[in-house]
């Protein structure tokens, strides 16, 4: 990749703000950018001020929704280096997300390198643990037609921002609302892939769910309305006894998480039995009351490991571990976030260092 730097104007360098982060309400000084044609490849690839866009009002992704994005996060060390979190695998993601919505798949290790860059330019803008730099690969149809179809043009930018913790709560568990009347995605078609349309689709039964006084929907399939799939954004683990971890496995409809499958990596090194089963909603919610399951947290790259603690089922709220974090997801948390963040040793080869001298 032939990588232009484009110097910032006097004046234009804003400080990152020094608290109070949000997430993702603040933007670095500077983005990259590429873009791809048929003809041309993906060319002029570039590290440019942070600035609005220019489309047309009949751009494709306005239309058909024709894009995809990534969620990713750079750490702080202690010693003041800065770590990135297993990023092949988002890499890896990306593309094939592109591939699923027939988009034009980027060269995933020059893909890295231009993040790895402009992180290094940034690097300010990386705030102190526990707070993180999020990072928003996102890929977008720019062909000017209201002919449904695959675009031929494509821009490629990378947005990043300082964030707080997702949930205001911060670990403390979260009351999830059960949804059996509206999904998320059907096997066959785009749930796997990181698209947007997969998260507008969410956005009306999670106003319902924030009236009926919870914070995230837990997504059924949608072919018969029982089996569990996702929750939010996150992937979805039960705990069993406090010794076995259950998650549903990967159907084609639910989202291949990076940070599910470091939890089911890391929860076997750590000694638990770790499933991908499929549970079923009427079952587990009867093991939720019985005490069969102790636990029940999401995991994402956003909050990492989120306890829940009411699940919301019908007219009832059915309490988790006494609405208390429990202590595998504890457990999980604290290893997961030392690794990220450089505290504990990394025995998985999961980080890595972003080079800073060159920043």
């Amino acid at each position: 990749m032939d990588l232009t730097v484009v110097p910032m104007s006097a004046g234009q360098e804003r400080p990152m703000p020094t608290s109070d982060f949000g997430f993702c309400e603040y933007f670095a000084n500077r983005m990259f950018t590429q873009r791809y044609s048929a003809a041309a490849g993906w060319h002029n690839a570039r590290i440019e001020p942070y600035a609005p866009f220019s489309m047309e009002p009949s751009g494709i992704v306005l239309h058909y929704a024709q894009m995809i994005f990534e969620g990713m996060k750079a750490y702080r060390r202690d010693d003041g280096g800065i770590n990135l979190f297993r990023p092949m695998e988002n890499m890896r993601r990306f593309n094939n997300s592109a591939r699923r919505m027939s988009m034009a798949p980027v060269d995933e290790e020059e893909h890295l390198a231009a993040i790895i860059k402009l992180v290094a330019i940034e690097q300010q803008w990386v705030p102190e643990s526990p707070a993180t730099l999020y990072i928003r690969p996102t890929l977008i149809a720019t062909d000017t037609t209201l002919g449904v179809k695959a675009s031929s043009t494509y821009l490629h930018f990378v947005i990043i921002s300082p964030v707080g913790p997702y949930f205001k709560e911060g670990f403390a568990p979260v009351p999830v609302y059960i949804t059996d009347e509206y999904v998320r995605a059907a096997v066959g078609g785009v749930g796997e892939a990181k698209t947007g349309g997969n998260y507008a689709a969410s956005l009306y039964a999670g106003e319902i769910a924030r009236t009926k006084g919870y914070s995230q929907v837990l997504w059924l399939d949608a072919k018969e309305h029982r089996w569990v799939e996702e929750v939010g954004a996150m992937n979805i683990c039960f705990v069993y006894g406090g010794e076995r971890i259950v998650t549903p496995p990967l159907t084609g409809s639910i989202l291949p998480g990076v940070t599910r499958k470091s939890v089911i990596e890391l929860g076997r090194d750590l000694g638990y039995e770790v499933a991908e089963e499929p549970v079923e909603v009427h079952q587990m919610i009867d093991d939720v009351r019985s005490g069969k399951i102790t636990e029940v947290f999401g995991c994402g790259t956003a909050a990492v490991i989120a306890p829940v603690g009411k699940l919301g089922w019908h007219d009832e709220g059915v309490i988790v571990n006494g609405n208390n974090p429990g202590p595998v997801a504890k457990q999980l948390f604290d290893e997961l976030t030392g690794i990220q963040f450089g505290r504990i040793p990394d025995r998985f080869g999961w980080t890595m260092d972003v080079p800073l001298n060159g920043g």
